[in-house]
């Protein structure tokens, strides 16, 4: 079993749980390849992540990687960061910014 963590990462909380759907309980290869291909903002972050986790059940002991699976993935809110946008007559909008706490944990599965 590992895991990788990934705070405050500069994606909402309601787009990142879509990707992280995707891939819960999926086979890493499986995983890395919808990844890639996804069309999704935060799929990048989310595949570095995946590699993360995957190098570090490499380096933790004698793993396969080929009967890795993803078998929790989960994204919690992080800080919001408040931004200001002018509007008309002197007034302001303020624009929250959300990020995301990303825990992500893969473990062998034995066949």
């Amino acid at each position: 079993m590992a895991i990788a963590r990934l705070s405050h990462a500069r994606i909402t909380p309601r787009k990142a749980r879509i990707i992280a759907n995707l891939i819960r309980g999926k086979q890493v290869a499986r995983a890395i390849d919808d990844l890639r291909f996804l069309h999704k903002s935060g799929a990048k972050q989310f595949f570095k992540l995946l590699v993360s986790a995957v190098a570090n059940a490499e380096d933790t002991g004698d793993v396969n990687v080929d009967n890795l699976v993803v078998t929790k993935v989960t994204v919690d809110q992080g800080p919001t960061l408040k931004r200001w946008r002018p509007r008309a007559m002197g007034r302001a909008n303020r624009i929250l910014k959300k990020t995301s706490h990303i825990h992500l944990e893969v473990a062998e599965v034995r066949s």
